[in-house]
């Protein structure tokens, strides 16, 4: 019997967007193993369906964890009061809420329980437009983000006269920027002595009197970079979106970390330690150099490789820090501690971060890692529409507030509480895993505001620290010490880790006062250490620490950048990507020989789009070695490069590449070419997988046997090459590679059965994530339209109806909407298996299993018992 073929583009959809479905189960923590099966199968959906009461339209029905339960507490009324985008308590227990463009409002919240409604009154003074509000030190605290009052900047509000009105503004400082990535949040430091302040990257650093982080920093591009098609922040440098840190009168500032794109709000948790929500760069989607929304652990000196455009450093960059837990696309608001919340002990723990455009609260718990934290997340409270720009506890009444707004959109206050089984009592502070460690790294980040003998030597003990966080602190600690003091000692190290590190502080802090003679002693030191014995991460240290040489003083002369080169290639391919891309990038530099060939083999084998894109951003700029068949095959990627799709620069930013490559040919070179380097668009192109045979329509008890039948070892290369071929990278991320639409799988073969596993890709409506869950919209001219609603602002909302084209939005004009609903229905469609043989299923599972490990157990011959 003949069946039809499967096109590579609903191929693509099938498999790639299967895994979806178990994306809320995959991103939360179960208490014990088996956990989310047994609430799904429970019913558990229909146990977090909130009771809120229907006469609001501000968010669409509130979904949330069993034993969570919510009521609006106050409808905002647009006209009147505009929409609010933050909030803050003060001392008596009553909040005090901004418009993003109007005033100031306080609001007595009535007692929980009561049918009494909130006490409403406008402050009665010429400032508002607040993104960020605090009340301390007997005032109230405002980072105003526009032109209201004398413009943006941090300003004190107090009550002079005891009445219990505020009747005094005085600006502090003035804060150049303003806008969604202006100035921010605000916060009250763990010993109440400080304010702390968070802006965005188009707000200027507000000329600290001092800086913890060392003010050399600086772009630190080993190639240069290409801006935004779009001309987004073009233009801007870094350091980035910033933490400053200043005293009660707002005085005397200092620079605490930077190197974020739009962190939007801080919070400290129970131990002092502080934390923001970083935001993505939407339009960058399904490139290398997209990075998603993302937890960080803000400490002393920090930099966390913000870059305009393709610039933006990898994580695994030994001068930066790495994010403490990844979350996805998304548009970051406020974030909170559960501290002081009548909630059990995971959630007071827990850290509360608000997703503007995709509609959810999340509750971030993280666990100690080191000297920092690692963690996972759960969807905590989801709608659709759910704009929600600002969470806060209440130490009054234990309860969460938040808000929903933003960009002029209808807003309200809803408010949290627990009535399930679980104790809601304090949860007890303890030592944990990383206090001693933790411990350390304070104690190192407290020479940052040293220049002294005694701290260098304190601090150079820790540059080979095996803790990335304390081995971060140290070395910026060493760099706030005058180089002629150590420049010398640095030169003397030999092993790797402790060399490489300062070899990084040591390029980064003689800049262009470096000399000829002091780069070859750098460079020589470095090429002392044996390649072949090095970890990964003392390679990628190495790596970083050439670069910056190279950078930071200079090009060498010929013979010098010759030798370098000869190098690189007895390195150059390595067996990772990360590894590779550090290398190709160094290779390009030096315009090694047989770097297009050894790239361009690399770009065959790839199996992303995302390490593609790399090594095409990357050969733009290698003027030497190509022969004429490898041009052309360069520039035939771009011919296939038109199945890809990513964000809205997505399009731009490819051909962007491919006419500045051109532009480096000669007349005869463009003529060989021809219609290659032609300015002609091109229709979408030919996948790089043939269409598949039906095989049939598997069930998941058919496959759930098949697994449990099949106990050799299995085919991890195969399993591989099914989850390229499915497009399931071009979503999802798995053994640090693939794409950030969807969740990282990493994790998801410890997390569930092979059953569950089936289930989610055979039946993907069963259940649904919140975090994914589309909405139907019904149209006044009869169209039915389905899709995540991704940006609320104005008359018309942009709908994602594909997640493999996250650029491309549908525009859903709110006046046309009829009815909307969650929709019952997967994005996904059924039978993405049906494709596959049930041996090839079994490799594609174990490789899901394994997390992407090639000695995973599932791959190797079982030893019998003796």
């Amino acid at each position: 019997m003949m069946h039809d073929a499967t096109p590579p583009r609903l191929a693509t959809l099938l498999l790639a967007a299967a895994l979806l479905s178990f994306l809320s189960a995959e991103s939360s923590i179960a208490d014990k193993p088996g956990e989310a099966d047994a609430n799904a199968a429970a019913g558990g959906e229909a146990e977090r369906q909130a009771d809120v009461d229907p006469k609001t339209r501000a968010t669409g029905d509130l979904k949330m964890l069993p034993g969570f339960r919510a009521e609006l507490v106050y409808k905002v009324p647009r006209e009147a009061q505009g929409s609010w985008v933050s909030l803050t308590v003060d001392p008596k227990g009553r909040l005090i809420a901004s418009s993003q463009g109007g005033r100031m409002y306080r609001l007595t919240p009535p007692p929980h329980g009561s049918d009494q409604p909130a006490q409403v009154e406008e402050i009665d003074l010429r400032i508002g437009q607040a993104q960020g509000l605090l009340c301390a030190f007997d005032s109230l605290y405002v980072v105003l983000n526009g032109s209201g009052a004398e413009g943006s900047g941090l300003y004190r509000v107090r009550d002079t006269d005891g009445d219990d009105q505020y009747d005094e503004v005085k600006l502090l400082r003035r804060l150049h920027g303003q806008g969604e990535h202006g100035p921010h949040g605000i916060v009250l430091s763990p010993d109440g002595k400080s304010l702390y302040i968070a802006a965005g990257n188009y707000t200027k650093i507000p000329n600290p009197e001092r800086s913890l982080v060392p003010r050399h920093y600086d772009e630190d591009l080993i190639l240069p970079r290409q801006g935004d098609s779009r001309g987004h922040a073009r233009g801007l440098m870094a350091p980035g979106g910033w933490v400053c840190r200043t005293d009660p009168e707002g005085k005397k500032w200092e620079l605490v970390c930077s190197g974020f794109r739009n962190e939007y709000d801080i919070a400290f948790n129970a131990a002092g330690e502080l934390f923001t929500y970083d935001s993505d760069m939407e339009w960058d989607i399904g490139t290398p150099w997209y990075r998603p929304t993302r937890v960080c652990h803000v400490v002393s000196g920090g930099e966390f490789g913000w870059r305009s455009g393709t610039g933006k450093w990898p994580a695994h960059q030994a001068d930066s820090l790495p994010a403490a837990v990844e979350i996805g696309p998304g548009s970051p608001t406020g974030v909170v501690f559960g501290t002081g919340a009548k909630f059990p002990a995971k959630y007071q723990r827990a850290f509360y971060i608000c997703d503007w455009s995709f509609g959810n609260l999340y509750a971030v718990h993280l666990e100690p890692n080191g000297a920092s934290y690692t963690g996972s997340f759960e969807s905590f409270i989801s709608a659709a529409p759910f704009p929600i720009t600002d969470v806060i506890v209440n130490p009054q009444d234990g309860l969460l507030y938040f808000t929903v707004g933003g960009r002029g959109v209808e807003s309200a206050l809803y408010r949290v509480w627990y009535e399930g089984d679980e104790s809601t009592a304090p949860a007890v502070a303890r030592d944990d895993a990383g206090t001693l460690l933790r411990g350390l790294r304070h104690q190192l980040e407290a020479l940052h505001a040293r220049t002294d003998a005694a701290a260098l030597d304190e601090a150079w003990q820790h540059l080979g620290h095996e803790d990335r966080f304390i081995r971060f602190a140290a070395r910026i600690a060493v760099e706030h010490q005058p180089v002629e003091r150590w420049r010398e000692r640095a030169l003397a190290l030999k092993e790797p880790l402790p060399l490489t590190t300062a070899m990084i502080a040591l390029a980064r802090s003689v800049g262009d006062q470096g000399d000829a003679a002091l780069q070859e002693k750098m460079l020589a030191a470095l090429d002392a250490l044996d390649w072949s014995q090095l970890s990964q991460r003392d390679r990628l240290g190495l790596l970083r620490a050439y670069q910056l040489t190279l950078i930071r003083l200079g090009r060498p002369d010929e013979d010098r950048l010759a030798k370098l080169a000869a190098r690189i290639t007895g390195m150059f391919p390595a067996d990772n990507f990360a590894l590779n891309r550090e290398l190709c990038a160094l290779s390009v530099y030096l315009q090694a020989p047989d770097t297009a060939t050894k790239t361009l083999a690399l770009l065959r084998s790839a199996q992303t789009q995302h390490e593609q894109i790399f090594y095409v951003l990357t050969l733009r700029l290698l003027k030497s070695g190509w022969t004429r068949d490898q041009r052309r095959e360069y520039f035939e990627w771009f011919r296939r490069a038109r199945q890809y799709h990513g964000g809205q620069s997505f399009a731009g930013n490819t051909e962007q590449i491919r006419k500045e490559a051109i532009s480096y040919l000669t007349d005869e070179e463009k003529s060989e070419l021809g219609d290659l380097v032609a300015d002609q668009p091109g229709d979408e192109g030919e996948s790089a997988f043939p269409p598949r045979e039906v095989v049939r329509q598997w069930t998941v008890d058919e496959l759930t046997a098949a697994v449990e039948a099949n106990h050799g070892p299995r085919d991890f290369a195969r399993g591989q090459q099914l989850f390229a071929e499915a497009s399931c990278f071009k979503c999802h991320r798995l053994a640090g590679r693939g794409g950030t639409i969807g969740p990282d799988l990493t994790g998801a073969g410890r997390r569930f059965t092979e059953r569950y596993l089936i289930e989610a890709m055979i039946e993907p409506s069963k259940v649904i994530s919140d975090q994914y869950r589309s909405t139907t919209f019904i149209m006044a001219d009869g169209r039915v339209i389905s899709g995540h609603i991704a940006d609320m602002g104005g008359a018309a909302w942009s709908v994602m109806t594909d997640m493999l084209r996250p650029g491309d939005y549908t525009s859903v004009k709110r006046a046309d909407v009829e009815e909307m609903m969650p929709s019952p229905t997967s994005m996904m469609p059924g039978g993405l298996l049906d494709t596959f043989t049930s041996d090839e299923i079994v490799d594609l599972l174990a490789y899901l299993r394994s997390g992407g490990d090639a000695e995973h157990e599932l791959f190797q011959e079982k030893t019998a018992a003796r």
